[in-house]
């Protein structure tokens, strides 16, 4: 009868073989015993035991101390990491420095680079290499332009009407079904930015529901209703007839003279409810990345037009995972060059 098997070996682990579990199956080996009483006795898988005789020979013979060497040498030899490609890394530093989330860069790498896979990187790759190996150089470079989100409840609406504020306001409720859907672009949501009280400086803002386009007005120094008509007006006009439909803002005192911004933009101005932001979500979430760029309780007027375009411009070429990783621009171009194709466009979120 054979002698039972060693107890230190019969508890099963993982990983790779000790030289003392290599030594033993050598031992085992010489003794005749197959495959299947080795790995029950080391308890280690069948697979695993037989993976390690077929890869450790010297001529017919398993050599426990060629397996533990070449152990040591798999050891040593430095493994390279997805991102220590120059060039991937690069592309993904200036992604993260422009802000895009993780996420967005691993979708916009395969956007761009459909061919080449050594282009290419998983989200969970690049916030491994951002935060789990903290002393790479990565993290020192971007984590600082990484943001940050945040989850917000959304207070109850009271029951009842409520007396309308301005003149001849049309509620949200009323708003045409296309509207909430995305499925046809040219509705824009819109709100203010404010800055410092003793400034009265405010950054007004359009976001298009469907593409996510986002355009800012400059309003360095105040934010009554005839300066943001004005600028709305302006900015509007410049857009082409087919992406004028409506917009969507909150019951501002800036938006008393609604009824000038529909005549001139030829754009029917619907209202929300008080106290519903979330009634502008794409607006709403617009506002919570510009914060990035233009702080709370500052003076707004220091940012002149020149740099509100900028950044507009660098919201708008962050890629979308509803539009596939392409970004808001080039979604609104692509519209504009061929309004007749929506496919692809629209969104829920």
């Amino acid at each position: 009868m054979l002698p039972s098997p060693v107890p230190e070996f019969s508890v099963p682990r993982a990983g790779v073989l000790s030289l003392r579990e290599r030594e033993e199956i050598g031992f085992q080996l010489a003794q005749g015993h197959g495959v299947r009483r080795i790995a029950a006795g080391l308890g280690r898988a069948p697979s695993t035991i037989s993976r390690e005789i077929a890869r450790n020979r010297v001529g017919e013979r398993y050599s426990p101390s060629l397996a533990q060497e070449q152990t040591w040498a798999r050891a040593r030899r430095p493994k390279p990491r997805k991102l220590d490609g120059l060039a991937l890394r690069e592309q993904v530093a200036t992604m993260l420095t422009g802000r895009f989330s993780p996420e967005q860069v691993a979708g916009r790498l395969k956007v761009e680079h459909p061919e080449k896979p050594e282009m290419q990187v998983s989200h969970e790759t690049i916030y491994q290499a951002l935060y789990v190996q903290g002393r790479g150089s990565l993290r020192l470079e971007v984590a600082a332009a990484l943001r940050s989100g945040r989850v917000s409840r959304r207070p109850q609406r009271p029951e009842g009407p409520r007396p309308q504020r301005f003149r001849e306001m049309v509620m949200i409720s009323d708003r045409p079904a296309e509207v909430e859907d995305r499925a046809v672009p040219g509705h824009w949501e819109g709100d203010l930015i404010i800055g410092s009280t003793a400034s009265k400086s405010a950054i007004g803002t359009l976001v298009e529901r469907t593409t996510g386009y986002a355009m800012l007005l400059h309003l360095p120094e105040d934010h009554t209703a005839r300066t943001v008509a004005d600028a709305m007006i302006t900015a509007m006009n410049t857009l082409p007839e087919q992406l004028r439909r409506s917009t969507t803002w909150d019951q501002g005192a800036e938006m008393s003279l609604h009824q000038e911004i529909t005549m001139a933009t030829g754009m029917p101005i619907y209202f929300c409810d008080p106290h519903s932001p979330w009634q502008r979500g794409s607006n709403e979430n617009a506002n919570g990345l510009l914060r990035e760029y233009f702080p709370k309780s500052t003076d707004l007027s220091f940012h002149g037009p020149g740099i509100l375009e900028n950044v507009a411009a660098e919201l708008n070429r962050r890629p979308r995972k509803r539009h596939g990783y392409r970004t808001p621009a080039e979604v609104l171009a692509e519209l504009v060059s061929n309004p007749s194709n929506k496919s692809g466009v629209a969104g829920t979120t």
